[in-house]
């Protein structure tokens, strides 16, 4: 297959770390134990290969006490067999379960540290669709690599093993052509070797394309289950606008993509079955048509016709592992790259937040303010868009945040968070600051109320009275009783609704910063009033940042500071900022 040394690098690379971690011992015992029963299972069959020869040798000699014999052989043989593929088969799914929960962990935990899952959006679609990366293709990674790793090892040691027998079977029946006896040593085994090569080289030329075929169908099953979640988010604005005709056909639209290239695969899966199908059935006579004029020519038993087919059978089988397993190879090469680029996403990520030249907060010990010292903000695509040689949010001040849409203002909360990374210059915060960023919508957990109102702190962290206690001042009484109810807050909720509970969040956190990203635009303002009076007296020691455009905030502002266009970025105009300090 194209790529498969590049493919097997990335297996490594994506599989060792398992194999060195906290559970390595398990794994690797788990693995060893799996390996023994396949080579256990090899060893049987070879034995198995010597029972066709005594067997139907017994029956051609009508020999019945070796015929008894034989049948009480295989019994046990056949039992023990049983007994080692079953704990195969459980053994195997036990280091399955291991390997996957641990990939899925490490992943998760890759993805979700320090905002990573934000940037990699920002850096667009290279690693798309994380919930089917971290499902879907974690699972398939670990059982298609174990599945097709220990069927290699069969396929070797089946070869190694039977290839000697036959090559001896051969000397004792050789090639018999037209009442003439050919000597050409282990003739058999060269000519498995001969059909086995041509079968995968057609094989080959006939299935490259599923790879590609396999990769893109994953791709679009990920985009229409991801857009089928969209419209059930967002199924009340979408049934106010009467936009069901609209995103029917969108949903037409990209369920399409899913047939036309499933209907790709099913023609290349048809060329290649049907190639595969004649070759397997002419392998099972293809021995016999071999031996059979040895046979005929009393140069050799039925016994060892039937141990020559049975091993020609097994070595062909072996060196035919390509073709058997060519339509799973394919479909594991797609699954390695796209968690390949699952984890090249994480680590571009993690290295724009690491890169020298971008916008981080510092800790500042014995600062009073937040201070932004030459600070510019870009884009993704590098464009300016804001710039301050000198912003100081002092402790304690409340100030509001103003200019045009789309001058970024929700950017500059960000850069402080310590999520956008692009841009340069410093952005200093006293050491040990706690901060908290309420954004226009809020995100919500689904579970128990009392368990969104608290996050990202645990449910236990405080007492039911003091989630009563926060309810009830921001306007939200009735639902105090369903503290332990269960539900999707975000959907269940109206925004005004979700916007005081967001206030409520921050009533509990008594966060030191708390930055409002027009956290009550969905507010009346006389309710929008009463939440921003309750926070100055709730949380007196607490420095408030608002972004809004309503004038009424003014009066819950000591300072205003306004975004302004200048040529193709915007600067912070604040007359009464305080100089830098040193």
């Amino acid at each position: 297959m194209n790529g498969i040394g590049s493919t097997l690098k990335t297996v490594w690379r994506i599989a060792a770390p398992y194999y060195r971690s906290e559970d390595r011992w398990a794994g690797w015992s788990l693995l060893v134990a799996v390996i023994i029963i396949e080579l256990a299972t090899v060893a049987i069959n070879v034995l198995l290969n010597s029972w066709n020869n005594r067997f139907y040798n017994a029956l051609q000699e009508h020999n019945w006490d070796a015929f008894v014999h034989e049948l009480l052989y295989f019994t046990v043989i056949v039992t023990i067999f049983i007994a080692i593929a079953v704990y195969q088969l459980y053994l195997n799914q036990w280091l399955q379960i291991r390997w996957r929960k641990w990939m899925t962990e490490h992943l998760l935990g890759d993805w979700l540290a320090n905002a990573n899952h934000y940037r990699m959006q920002l850096q667009g679609d290279a690693a798309d669709n994380p919930d089917q990366r971290l499902t879907d293709d974690v699972k398939l990674f670990v059982d298609r690599t174990l599945n097709i790793g220990i069927g290699l090892l069969n396929a070797v040691v089946t070869l190694v093993s039977f290839i000697v027998i036959l090559w001896n079977l051969s000397s004792e029946a050789p090639l018999h052509v037209f009442g003439r006896d050919l000597a050409i040593p282990g003739y058999m085994v060269w000519g498995a070797l001969i059909y086995a090569v041509l079968g995968t080289w057609i094989t080959h030329l006939i299935g490259r394309p599923l790879v590609g075929l396999d990769y893109r169908q994953q791709q679009y099953e990920a985009d229409f289950r991801f857009n089928l979640v969209r419209v059930r988010e967002n199924s009340e604005q979408i049934a106010l606008l009467h936009g069901e005709r609209a995103e029917r056909q969108r949903l037409r639209d990209r369920f399409g993509a899913v047939v036309d290239n499933w209907l790709g695969i099913m023609t290349r899966t048809k060329k290649i079955t049907a190639f595969t199908a004649s070759y397997s059935q002419a392998s099972v006579i293809f021995p016999f048509i071999l031996t059979a004029p040895a046979y005929f020519a009393g140069k050799m038993q039925l016994g060892g016709m039937m141990q020559t087919a049975s091993a020609f059978t097994s070595v062909q089988g072996a060196l035919s592992f390509f073709i058997s397993t060519y339509r799973t190879l394919a479909e594991w090469q797609a699954v390695v790259a796209r968690l390949d680029g699952f984890e090249s996403g994480i680590v571009a990520a993690r290295a724009l937040a690491a890169a020298p030249e971008a916008v981080r907060p510092v800790a500042a010990p014995g600062a009073e303010a937040i201070h932004l010292d030459d600070v510019r903000l870009r884009l993704p695509d590098a464009r300016p868009l804001v710039e301050t040689s000198g912003l100081n949010l002092r402790s304690g001040e409340r100030t509001l945040l103003t200019g045009p849409s789309g001058s970024g203002k929700s950017t500059l909360f960000r850069a402080i968070a310590g999520i956008w990374p692009f841009g340069n210059g410093a952005i200093r915060i006293p050491e040990g600051a706690s901060l908290m960023m309420l954004p226009q919508r809020p995100y919500f957990p689904v579970g128990p109320l009392a368990a969104a109102v608290t996050y990202p702190a645990k449910e236990d962290t405080f007492s039911a009275a003091e989630l009563g206690e926060v309810l009830t001042l921001v306007g939200l009484a009735p639902l105090v009783p369903r503290l332990s109810e269960d539900g999707h807050w975000n959907r269940t909720l109206s925004l005004g609704e979700q916007q005081r509970l967001g206030l409520a969040r921050a009533l509990l956190h008594k966060p030191q910063y708390l930055f409002l990203d027009e956290a009550t635009a969905s507010l009346d303002e006389p309710s929008e009033a009463l939440l921003y009076r309750l926070v100055a007296e709730k949380l007196p020691q607490t420095t408030v940042i608002s972004i809004g455009h309503r004038s009424t905030l003014d009066a819950f502002h000591q300072r205003r500071v306004t975004l302004e266009r200048a040529g193709d970025r915007f600067t912070i105009s604040d007359p009464a900022d305080a100089p830098a300090p040193a």
